[in-house]
């Protein structure tokens, strides 16, 4: 039988691998993929929770929103990224100094 401390153990390899991408890649990309694990990582704690909280089922519903949230900013994030690689003809967070017109 799977426990609330498995899904919690999983949960947390999972974020430590985002923020192991966000800390140490320098690619834009990498780094937005990074963020996209930490959050996935916190939805899968609600929902392993909202497993134990039948009445309301206020784990699902948070992550439900989480995810919608989650997608816009992506959305957003990639779109930012696009424009400043139009700009800098690069995306590595290095070489990317002046956001400036």
């Amino acid at each position: 039988m799977i426990t609330l401390t498995h899904f919690l153990v999983v949960s947390a390899c999972i974020f430590c691998i985002g923020l192991y991408a966000v800390l140490a890649k320098r690619n834009a990309i990498m780094v937005l993929v990074g963020i996209e694990l930490m959050i996935n990582a916190a939805i899968l704690n609600f929902v392993a929770f909202g497993k134990y909280d039948e009445s309301n089922y206020g784990g699902q519903i948070f992550a439900l929103f989480a995810i919608v949230l989650a997608a816009a900013a992506v959305a957003v994030g990639l779109a930012i990224i696009l424009n400043v690689y139009r700009k800098n003809k690069t995306i590595n967070l290095d070489d990317i100094t002046d956001l400036r017109d």
